[in-house]
């Protein structure tokens, strides 16, 4: 069985970080990708597609420090699905990808300089993209919340 997501597109907004302990962080974030096409009467259509984003430890401290609203990310993960009861006991589904790899690309708009935020604390590549992944080995992510 093969669970494999791969998504390029824009962060929706900043991403929000949680501390559950010291070794566990999280950040979440919603992530839009588009398609374009041109309709029968020549018009050109783009059909947005909202994700929710979630990553886990040392590549959260990794979103935490270098990723903000409309940078364009490279994200490889899987599909997930959680439910909760809400306050009325009704069974409500939510679903998320689980980042296990990312490629910073920019942000939205930019041409050659997509680095143009603040990335001092590491040496940025001749093709200004960082590549990380989550090297933490520990696939255990079913905490409560």
């Amino acid at each position: 069985m093969i669970n494999k997501v791969i998504l390029v597109g824009n962060v929706g907004k900043d991403p929000e970080i949680k501390y559950l302990d010291q070794d566990t962080v999280v950040a979440r974030f919603p992530l839009a990708t588009s398609e374009s096409y041109n309709n029968a009467n020549g018009e050109r259509i783009t059909n947005t597609e909202w994700h929710n984003i979630t990553i886990w430890r040392g590549l959260a401290k990794v979103v935490e420090k270098y990723v903000k609203k409309g940078d364009q990310l490279y994200l490889e993960g899987k599909i997930r699905t959680r439910s909760y009861d809400d306050k009325d006991g009704v069974k409500k589904y939510f679903t998320e990808v689980q980042v296990n790899e990312m490629k910073m690309l920019g942000k939205r708009g930019d041409s050659e300089s997509s680095a143009s935020h603040d990335t001092s604390a590491s040496a940025t590549p001749a093709d200004n993209s960082q590549t990380f992944v989550n090297d933490s080995g520990d696939d255990t992510d079913d905490l409560p919340f």
